[in-house]
Order: structure tokens, then C-alpha cells, then sequence
């Protein structure tokens, strides 16, 4: 293979298994996988009208990534939570949680996507009582919906929680599929790839000819 083909093939290659990494190849949740959920999250802790809602969200699975958008409150005064100690601040006990949260997001191809400081209460409020301050906003992207089971049902993650709740005030997280989403990594990464490539096809090759 020619040292040209070869500037092409091998970043396609690189492409195609970072593609297929990034991308929910298993499709939306199967009836037994979301009854073993169901189970797990039951044990750490998910029951009632939360445990309701989280089947309904995995009964609904389209298979396609999803945006998590969180808008958090953070508390002045935290409260004890078991762990930690009683002078930490709201940004310590979230640390310790997102401790826990990014090994577990980075192998399954979640990350942030966004994060973004309030610089003034809301502008626009309806239909919500005590919803005028938040402090920040946060988008997570996640490969699939079982990314995002997997990780809240897993046996550890109860004792990690509390950090996250003695952090807040009040928070609100919904899950949103995109319809325009220009910062895919996947289409960032095609168009990086393919100019380095280019460029570098120029400067070596397309003089000589």
C-alpha cells in the first residue's frame, strides 16, 4: 500500500472504530433487560413514583443517544451526609460525586457536553413556584438509555448519591433526543480528520505530481 493510500485509510479506520464506540449499536432496551433494572435500582434504592417513572423512560427507548440537561441550585449551608467531612463546601461534596460519575460516563462514551454559570435569575418564568435561582446548567451526553441505567444501578452508586443531594437545594434534570446537535464529536471528528488529511495529502504528494 502507497504512502498515500495509506494517509487516507489509516485515519477512516481510526474514524469507523471511534464511530462505532461512540454510537448505541444494541438498540433500545429489550423487556428482560429493563425487569433486571427494575430489580437493581429497586435494591439501590429507587421505589414508588421514581421507580414508575424510570421504567416508563426505559419502556420508551428509542435506541438513540440522548442529552441529560441538569439545572442545579447550589446549597450555602450542606448538610451532613455520611463521608464527607461537615466543613465542606457544596463544590467539594459534588467533586466527590462526579469522582464516582466520570470513570463510569467516559467507558460508555458519556461526557459533558455543556456547562455554563448562571450570571442572573430567571428572565422568563412560568407555572413554577421558587424557580427563579440557579446557580448552573449542565448537559450530559449519553450513548443510550441502558448507558445510563447501567451506571445509576450500580451497587455503589447510592452512597455517592448523597453527595450529589447534600450539594443542592433544589435541581431539576430532564432528558432531551436531539433534533439540530452541531457539536456531535462524530461529525467534528469527520471534518478534522478530513482536513489534517487533506492538507497533509497536498503538501506531500500533490507537488511531486
Amino acid at each position: 500500500m502507497t504512502g498515500r493510500r495509506l494517509l487516507w485509510v489509516l485515519p477512516l479506520l481510526f474514524y469507523l472504530v471511534f464511530t462505532f464506540w461512540y454510537t448505541n449499536t444494541k438498540g433500545p432496551l429489550s423487556e428482560s433487560e429493563i425487569n433486571d433494572f427494575v430489580t437493581k435500582l429497586q435494591v439501590n434504592g429507587f421505589t414508588g413514583v421514581q421507580a414508575s417513572r424510570l421504567r416508563k423512560f426505559m419502556e420508551s427507548d428509542s435506541g438513540r443517544q440522548f442529552l441529560m440537561l441538569n439545572n442545579l441550585d447550589m446549597a450555602d449551608n450542606p448538610g451532613p451526609v455520611k463521608g464527607a467531612a461537615t466543613t465542606e463546601s457544596a463544590e467539594d461534596l459534588m467533586n466527590r460525586y462526579m469522582e464516582h460519575m466520570y470513570p463510569e460516563l467516559l467507558k460508555r462514551a458519556c461526557h459533558p457536553v455543556y456547562l455554563g454559570e448562571a450570571v442572573f435569575s430567571a428572565l422568563d418564568i412560568v407555572g413554577i413556584e421558587g424557580g427563579e435561582n440557579w446557580d448552573r446548567a449542565v448537559l450530559m451526553r449519553y450513548r443510550s438509555r441502558r448507558d445510563l441505567m447501567e451506571i445509576i444501578s450500580n451497587p455503589a452508586m447510592p452512597g455517592k448519591h448523597e453527595f450529589k443531594m447534600a450539594a443542592l437545594d433544589k435541581t431539576i434534570a430532564y432528558p432531551l433526543e436531539n433534533r439540530i446537535y452541531l457539536s456531535d464529536p462524530r461529525l467534528l471528528l469527520a471534518l478534522i480528520l478530513i482536513s489534517i488529511v487533506a492538507l497533509t495529502d497536498i503538501a506531500l504528494f500533490s507537488r511531486k505530481s
